[in-house]
């Protein structure tokens, strides 16, 4: 799903009707959370999605998009509906810090009609052509630092898509449906477009999809051979290669902020060929050409670029230990970082480098800023320098709902207004405190969590010998205390925790 920045008029008389109309809410979600303003935001790119307005996320304080999907033959619902909610039963699954983050569905039915309503991710800082356009317009050049670091983060979604399981092919990547934040952190959006595509189609929602394909000015980003296996019902399904011939032209137009094309025509191959070769840096003329290949089985994989000679670098100790630092951040206390920094006695020598034929260097604590290591720590947390380098090719299981249980399904085919709800943040720190009674029969837990969006939640129960750490994870996910992917991380936390505590509880014991 992508989602385009609205457009608001300028002055006071436009800040006037936003506040007093665009502002108004129309509609909330059925649990409340969502709430759905006036505002449209302008979204072409998705098949089926009939309208997209500004909404807002209760919860979390901030703007999301109100996404809809109308059915006015309930017949072709009905007979779309498993699909349908398999689809977005999937949607949810897909979690990357590169990724237009998909939030929540439900499905509305009433007489008339039928809608499906979504919410996702608002990018409110604008998409990559925009932000070209701009460059371009102040006659500045692009970075290569920031071309290289917007690659690498483009790469980095595409490989995780590409290594789910079934891989999850984008179809419809352009400047227009990536898009970039203040911070430089990259997200592509649209990803389910295709899927878009096959679930949905009924003529009326297939014609928007078919309209933004024949858009010229985006014709460029699609390969030769886009669409030919589905009109050819022998043919494979189109495969990860046209993703990365979509990349290729995006990585050029990136490096060249824009490829010319002849007033409204379609940009033609000769002008493509031309931006290549205008490139100054041989390695990142090589790595362009090579994602635009006519043959698709010739393009290399998003995990094979991630490794060419242009973006691969071996990451400093300090990206390293960020990255580690930050996934095993439950583990630590509180502003750990900030109370350690304090301590440090400025002066002292943190590392030496010593050389026998001149002075060696020395760097001291006073030369590391506490601010910008916060800073640099927020950047990686947010995914802006991932570590794909070291990345491995394994599958990511998507989705869950494929390999739902029978009394599941039956659930899932019950008309509910909205989805049983899922803890969708994601754990930052544990602590617990355990108590036993005098008898050692049972042991009170007492679970802290800090969420990533900083609240805390406080949790406590009284837990027996024959209970396991993983048995009440199962039961933290399921009753959506936790997020299922925190489960893992939470169990050995809470294994750790119990082990010591037994270990503790026979010491004293034994000197009784």
């Amino acid at each position: 799903m992508t989602m385009s920045v609205p457009e608001r008029k300028s002055g006071s008389e436009g800040k006037e009707e936003e506040s007093e109309d665009e502002s108004e809410i129309l509609e909330e979600s059925p649990c409340g959370r969502w709430q759905k303003r006036k505002e449209q935001v302008s979204q072409g790119n998705v098949p089926g999605v009939e309208s997209a307005s500004l909404a807002m996320d209760t919860e979390e304080g901030v703007e999301v998009v109100w996404n809809e999907v109308l059915f006015s033959d309930k017949k072709v619902f009905k007979a779309q509906e498993e699909k349908i909610k398999e689809m977005f039963e999937n949607l949810m699954q897909v979690e990357h810090p590169n990724i237009v983050k998909f939030h929540k569905y439900w499905l509305d039915m009433k007489e008339s009609q039928a809608r499906v309503i979504f919410i996702t991710e608002y990018m409110s800082s604008g998409s990559l052509k925009q932000f070209l356009k701009k460059t371009k317009k102040n006659h500045k050049t692009m970075n290569v630092k920031a071309w290289k670091r917007w690659c690498t983060q483009i790469l980095s979604a595409l490989s995780y898509l590409h290594s789910c399981d079934p891989p999850i092919i984008h179809g419809n990547l352009t400047c227009d449906t990536i898009f970039i934040q203040h911070n430089g952190l990259i997200k592509i959006g649209s990803v389910w477009h295709r899927l878009f595509v096959n679930v949905f189609p009924d003529a009326s929602v297939h014609g928007k999809a078919r309209q933004h394909r024949d858009e010229q000015r985006n014709l460029h980003f699609f390969a030769p051979e886009y669409g030919l296996a589905r009109a050819d019902k022998g043919a494979d399904e189109d495969d990860y290669a046209i993703d990365i011939f979509s990349f290729g032209i995006c990585a050029l137009e990136m490096a060249v902020l824009e490829i010319q094309a002849n007033g409204d025509i379609a940009v033609s191959k000769e002008a493509i060929i031309t931006a290549g070769q205008s490139l100054e840096d041989p390695p990142m003329r090589e790595f362009t050409q090579s994602c635009l290949r006519h043959e698709a089985k010739l393009r290399p994989t998003a995990h094979d670029l991630l490794f060419h000679r242009v973006l691969f670098e071996v990451h400093s100790l300090k990206l390293l230990a960020a990255h580690c630092l930050i996934n095993n951040q439950y583990l630590l206390p509180e502003n750990c970082v900030e109370e350690k920094t304090k301590s440090f006695d400025p002066n002292a020598v943190m590392a030496e480098i010593k050389h026998e034929d001149r002075q060696g260097v020395q760097l001291k604590y006073s030369h590391v800023s506490p601010l910008e290591l916060d800073k640099f720590l927020e950047d990686v947390k947010n995914g802006i320098y991932p570590l794909m380098n070291f990345a491995s090719s394994r599958l990511h299981p998507v989705p869950r709902t494929l390999s739902l249980s029978q009394e599941q399904v039956e659930t899932v085919k019950t008309p509910t207004p909205e989805p049983q709800e899922t803890e969708t943040r994601k754990v930052v720190q544990m602590h617990c405190n355990l108590e036993s009674n005098e008898e050692g029969t049972k042991t009170h837990l007492s679970l802290f969590l800090k969420m990533d969006d900083k609240l805390h939640r406080q949790l406590s129960c009284d837990i027996l010998p024959t209970d396991t750490s993983k048995d009440l994870a199962s039961e933290l996910v399921h009753y959506a205390f936790i997020n299922e992917e925190d489960s893992e991380k939470v169990a050995v936390f809470l294994e750790d925790a119990i082990s010591r505590h037994r270990v503790k509880a026979l010491a004293s014991g034994s000197t009784q």
